[in-house]
């Protein structure tokens, strides 16, 4: 005997309530799932992991304010700090000496020979004092700007770089205050600036007033020249930029040895910063800074974020 139609179709109605297709608007309902959040919260927090995730892996494109205003704040705290170092003299030629010994015992103590080869020739060292008053902001300047027009996709990742192998160096700055060539005791360096009277560095002159004449390790202009040399290096297109791309910091590190400004050791950890921004912005956006997609994709405003399909799947779908 089969069963009165009124049990029948309240049996089908409950089914149908348990497996969601009984509701009005159709839409799923919030079933907790077996860790304790709802599936539209999983949902939700999914869409926003993908969003992430893909801004890592494509980041959009720069907005001119915004990196104008974080540059300019980037560069006052830069300087705040670089300049605000106590400049622990004693400090700073102790660990001079220690750099200069630690040279010779490798070896590489070319410093002081360079360093008076190069003055006996007058137009050549007066052009390299211009050199390391002028150029370390100008090209670094100038391929923030290249960058930002003609590779836009990449210029967040490569950015990212510049500020943390410079906020590495505010740390060597303010606990290992370090003595110049030119004004380490005892070294028979010569200061090209004051000798040649070259306007411009904050090294010396007038300048020395304001700025920390202690924070030289380790070198920004090695840093900074390398990080511009290869970015021309690995994204520009006509050979004979990218060669000088690549004689940028050769040239800024016999310039910077030239000038007694800095010791060889000086450049290594700068580089070795530079090392550290790198796979620091590696492992921010997943992939090498020059590797990201010259042009970032902007999804249309009404482009869907997708998740996984079994995510949205009816309850009673995923248990079939």
């Amino acid at each position: 005997m089969g069963e009165p139609t009124e049990i029948r179709t309240a049996g089908i109605e409950h089914a149908e309530a348990a497996s969601g297709a009984g509701s009005v608007d159709g839409a799923v309902p919030s079933v907790p799932t077996p860790d304790g959040a709802s599936r539209a919260a999983r949902t939700r927090s999914a869409a926003l992991r993908l969003r992430i995730h893909e801004q890592r892996r494509n980041p959009s494109r720069p907005r001119v304010f915004f990196e104008l205003a974080l540059i300019g704040l980037s560069y006052w705290i830069y300087s705040l700090v670089r300049n605000a170092v106590p400049e622990q003299e004693a400090v700073a030629q102790k660990h001079a000496s220690w750099i200069w010994h630690f040279e010779q015992h490798l070896g590489i103590a070319v410093e002081h020979s360079i360093n008076h080869a190069v003055n006996s020739v007058t137009w050549l060292i007066v052009g390299m004092n211009y050199y390391y008053a002028t150029l370390h902001f100008i090209i670094t300047i100038g391929v923030l700007v290249w960058l930002y027009r003609s590779h836009p996709g990449r210029y967040a990742a490569a950015r990212s770089v510049l500020f943390v192998t410079t906020g590495i160096a505010l740390i060597g700055f303010y606990f290992f205050p370090l003595a110049p060539p030119r004004l380490m005791d005892g070294g028979g360096f010569i200061d090209t600036v004051k000798v040649h009277q070259t306007w411009g560095s904050m090294a010396s002159g007038a300048g020395a007033h304001v700025s920390n004449q202690y924070a030289a390790m380790p070198s920004m202009h090695i840093g900074w020249s390398m990080w511009c040399g290869l970015a021309i290096f690995f994204l520009a297109r006509p050979l004979w930029v990218r060669l000088l791309g690549l004689l940028y910091p050769l040239t800024t590190l016999m310039v910077i040895v030239s000038t007694a400004n800095h010791f060889w050791m000086d450049a290594v950890c700068g580089e070795i910063c530079l090392a550290v921004g790198f796979l620091a912005a590696r492992l921010i956006y997943h992939q090498w800074a020059y590797r990201l997609p010259r042009t970032p994709h902007e999804p249309a405003p009404d482009e869907p974020v997708t998740v996984p399909a079994q995510w949205t799947a009816p309850v009673g779908a995923s248990r079939r």
